[in-house]
């Protein structure tokens, strides 16, 4: 972060070595993950879930835990759900509470790992909406997704990558609405289509 490598320094002969564990300890200490899967204790309720790093990671009384915890299940609208447990809630929900979880931790930059793939389409407006006031609110993500429409809208960089290799990086405009490599094209191809398909359908309605 901020231009310094992460993981690794360049030694006397500049050559990459990587960091001690103390380092690479501090290095992720700003930044906050959102799974995939939830990742939530399924045994603990939703307010136990959030505090936890807080007290385990960050050391704070279970009191002060509380409280920010609180607040950040209040941003995400889920404060209602406090104390139920992660099977009662849905996909959704659960999803909304692991962001609360990352941003309980007051992170620089939040990860994202495809956070609505395991949510049925359904619920994935929701959690959607969640990201984008966050976004609002200046909260630097990085998100890996496939959602083409919510990258364009939401992003202010996008990367594509293809085989662990970064194909192009520029603005939504660039990348997604005036593509100008053949591999991205092919790639839009589907979602192209499927978007007229969906303009064309709303205009004969």
């Amino acid at each position: 972060m901020r231009g310094a490598l992460l993981g690794y320094r360049r030694n006397a002969a500049g050559a990459l070595v990587r960091e001690s564990e103390r380092v690479i300890a501090e290095v992720r200490s700003p930044v906050a993950m959102v799974f995939q899967q939830f990742n939530l204790w399924p045994h603990m309720t939703v307010l136990a879930n959030v505090m936890a790093p807080l007290t385990l990671a960050k050391g704070l009384r279970e009191d002060q835990a509380r409280s920010v915890a609180g607040e950040a299940l209040e941003r995400v609208g889920m404060s209602a759900k406090a104390d139920a447990r992660p099977p009662q809630l849905s996909g959704g929900q659960q999803q909304r509470v692991g962001i609360a979880r990352a941003l309980a931790v007051g992170p620089e930059v939040m990860l994202l790992d495809e956070p609505t793939s395991a949510l049925d389409p359904e619920l994935v407006d929701e959690v959607l909406e969640v990201i984008k006031s966050l976004s609002r609110g200046g909260m630097t993500m990085i998100m890996v997704t496939h959602e083409m429409s919510f990258a364009a809208e939401v992003s202010d960089r996008i990367v594509f990558m293809e085989k662990s290799r970064i194909v192009t990086i520029g603005t939504p405009r660039e990348v997604i609405h005036q593509p100008e490599h053949p591999r991205i094209r092919a790639f839009l191809q589907p979602w192209i289509r499927r978007s007229l398909g969906n303009a064309a359908a709303g205009a004969a309605a």
